[in-house]
């Protein structure tokens, strides 16, 4: 490419050696999750993943996912913390596609600004690796995208695929759900990726550095802590678990249900576990009617496992963090019931 080609492009707004740079620090974060399945990565055309452990299982089956971060990624841009947010995207996704029994494989993200700014790019690829190498998986590729004119300036948006495997006779749910299995939660690191376009509309003119009281640290603190992963404290536990059902965007009005058969409902105890007080004060500040609190957040409860009630004190024993009975299921049609 000549000189003026090159200088046209960036004239244009897009720059190939800023995405250079950008590849050269990341580079490092990145090689630092291969394992000895990754045969070709980043510079590639395309990832290259031994399949081979896959011949050790009977039926092995992948599950594959892709998400985004949604709004939280403006809150994350005006304070200019990125790192949080690529741990935000690999354990929502992990979350995801443990629901259905299943591990990281390997891991895929995609990063697009207005205008590419290096250290930015390289900042959120550092947090998707280090949440990589947490759950052992694979940050095989990726695209660092500079769209001028279709992302605002200094605004920037985050998204993953992750593929996972499990074997079909452990996929999740299992099909022996019935009256009386219970529901255990594990407790949530904050509002995870979910509802932050109404946060942001409630906390709007608040600043975001100053220390709340009810909190007891900045509102950005809380606000941007990354979402969690349920793969080390879920895992085992998993033979013994009959569903899971990760509390993410419609609370626990939309996403109990998606784990339930035709003839089954849940009921949720209010009151079983503690609300953390993040969530108090935006129901309070926005005056967010009570219902609809439990159908936009997780209230402090990221996943929930359906076991047999017999199985309750076994699966808790084996969940290295404190747990939660919250309720049941019933006869019903795929609903939730708050009492």
């Amino acid at each position: 490419m000549s000189e003026s080609s090159k200088s046209s492009y960036a004239a244009a707004g897009v720059s190939i050696d800023a995405g250079n740079r950008a590849v050269e620090l990341m580079r490092d974060s990145v090689r630092s999750t291969y394992g000895p399945q990754v045969l070709a990565g980043i510079g590639a055309f395309g990832g290259l993943f031994s399949a081979a452990a896959l011949k050790e299982m009977d039926e092995p089956v992948l599950v594959a996912s892709t998400d985004g971060v949604g709004t939280k990624v403006k809150l994350a841009a005006e304070v200019g913390r990125y790192d949080s947010i690529g741990h935000d995207i690999v354990n929502h996704c992990i979350d995801d596609i443990l629901v259905q029994g299943a591990r990281p494989l390997f891991f895929l993200d995609y990063v697009a600004s207005s205008k590419l700014n290096p250290e930015m790019i390289a900042a959120v690829v550092g947090g998707i690796a280090a949440a990589c190498r947490e759950a052992g998986c694979a940050l095989l590729g990726g695209e660092t995208a500079e769209m001028p004119g279709v992302y605002q300036p200094n605004e920037f948006d985050v998204a993953g695929t992750i593929i996972g495997v499990v074997e079909r006779s452990a996929v999740l749910p299992r099909a022996d759900l019935h009256v009386g299995d219970v529901l255990v939660g594990l407790g949530s690191s904050g509002p995870h990726t979910n509802g932050y376009s109404l946060i942001r509309k409630i906390f709007e003119g608040v600043s975001l550095h100053a220390v709340v009281p009810e909190l007891g640290r900045p509102l950005v603190d809380a606000l941007l802590e990354p979402h969690r992963s349920y793969l080390r404290p879920l895992g085992p536990a998993l033979h013994k678990i009959k569903a899971l059902a990760h509390i993410t965007g419609g609370g626990f009005i939309e996403n109990i249900p998606r784990v339930l058969p035709d003839d089954l409902s849940a009921v949720v105890r209010l009151g079983s576990w503690p609300v953390p007080p993040l969530f108090r004060l935006l129901e309070q500040r926005g005056a967010v009617d009570s219902d609809e609190m439990y159908r936009v957040f997780n209230m402090g409860i990221g996943m929930i496992a359906v076991v047999s009630a017999e199985d309750v004190d076994a699966v808790r024993a084996l969940i290295p963090e404190e747990s939660f009975v919250i309720g049941e299921l019933v006869s019903g049609s795929k609903g939730v019931t708050l009492q």
